[in-house]
């Protein structure tokens, strides 16, 4: 990748280099501890001083061990300093001894680091049902070595993947009080991914000074036009967070809405976890293609990403968009049925440059034009509700072969 910086709204600026660990005080590291037969299944996330935390979770109501204890952690203080992940097995519907595997996980980090218990949360990922193999996590997590290094958060990256086929990271930095203030991040998600959350993973650090309450607000604010955004599959997970932590080493003054540059702050979170979503719908199992979709003239934000969502996760337009196949009613169908008051007869929508109805009525696009935009690997669909001025975006992918192929084999 190119180690020039993109800017993003102006004020922040993608660092195309960065990671995980570019924020000041934060380090990780990645090991293969034989969960998985291969690559990494082993991670850790650590600040070298007691980071404020926010986090959000999954709605669904059957909520995996590593869930309840990281609750729990940030229950006490609301700060993390450790983040313990493994995957290959999910420590969901494992009873009292996945509690207890979960515990064990986060005393041994505490351990490891000589650090109080509640300043360390777990993540789990994978398989649902199997007993964790602790046998090999438990000896492993001493031997997690944490650097700073490109490497190290190479291996951490590789660490929390799944059916995943890439590694999803991703930096931004801006300027607060005249300070720089750094956010990277890392996650994971490819399959039952329909947030509130879907079975993704995301953990953002920063070294803004910002009190955890607050950093709780900004979360669930950005989280709501991001993450709550995506759909592969419209599976929702019982294991999936959002985890951010700020170690307050920036030295800028405290951020609040009342702070003049709150807005900055908000756009650096914002792009953060716009980026990392967009990967994940990428990454969707079996996907060839990402779809955006952005929805304008509704009558508030929240009906228009309603809409946008909407189309994006209809089966019918994936497996058009799959297809190349301009069949703009699956589309309006979508609309119809998203919930949101529409009028029928005002109704724009386009893909890409190619217009397909104007104020609800068809035009003369031709097939071979839209059938080629269609082959491309990002897939814009536009649609104007002309009702206000409401707008809101939502990501997926298409829906092929390979997502049945994989999910039918997902534990063979």
């Amino acid at each position: 990748m190119s180690g020039e910086n993109q800017t993003i709204n102006n004020k922040v600026k993608k660092n195309t280099d960065g990671s995980i660990v570019t924020p000041n005080g934060f380090q990780a590291a990645g090991l293969h501890s034989g969960v998985k037969r291969s690559r990494n299944d082993l991670g850790v996330i650590y600040s070298e001083q007691p980071a404020n935390a926010a986090a959000v979770y999954t709605l669904n109501q059957i909520k995996a061990a590593p869930i309840k204890v990281t609750k729990e952690s940030l229950g006490k203080e609301d700060k993390i300093q450790a983040v313990i992940i493994n995957s290959g097995n999910a420590n969901a519907c494992t009873g009292e001894k996945g509690e207890q595997d979960a515990y064990t996980m986060r005393t041994v980090t505490a351990e490891k680091f000589s650090i109080p218990e509640h300043y360390v949360a777990v993540a789990s990922t994978g398989i649902i049902g199997l007993e964790m193999p602790m046998d090999k996590i438990t000896p492993h997590i001493d031997e997690l070595t944490v650097g700073t290094s490109s490497d190290h958060a190479t291996q951490f990256g590789e660490s929390i993947l799944t059916t995943d086929t890439f590694m999803k990271s991703t930096c931004y930095e801006t300027k607060i009080d005249d300070q720089t203030i750094t956010m990277g991040a890392a996650a994971k998600g490819s399959g039952m991914i329909e947030p509130n959350m879907g079975t993704m993973l995301a953990f953002i650090t920063t070294d803004a000074v910002i009190e955890g309450a607050v950093l709780q607000q900004a979360l669930k604010e950005v989280v709501d036009q991001t993450f709550n955004c995506i759909t592969v599959d419209g599976d929702t997970s019982t294991n999936d967070m959002v985890l951010v932590l700020a170690n307050e080493t920036a030295k800028n003054e405290s951020l609040t809405p009342a702070h003049p540059e709150w807005d900055t702050f908000i756009a650096l979170l914002t792009a953060t976890c716009e980026d990392l979503a967009k990967q994940i719908a990428q990454d969707g199992e079996g996907a060839t293609k990402l779809i955006e979709v952005q929805v304008t003239g509704a009558q508030t934000d929240e009906d228009a990403r309603k809409v946008a969502k909407s189309i994006v996760g209809s089966s019918l337009v994936k497996t058009a968009v799959f297809g190349t196949d301009a069949n703009w009613g699956r589309i309006i169908a979508a609309i119809g049925y998203s919930g949101v008051a529409i009028n029928p007869h005002t109704i724009n929508t386009s893909i890409g440059p190619i217009d397909l109805l104007k104020d609800s009525e068809p035009t003369d696009f031709k097939e071979e034009d839209a059938t080629t935009y269609l082959q491309e690997d990002i897939i814009h669909i536009d649609v104007d509700l002309q009702m206000g001025e409401g707008t809101g975006k939502a990501w997926g992918c298409d829906l092929t072969y390979d997502y049945v192929r994989i999910n039918a084999s997902y534990r063979s």
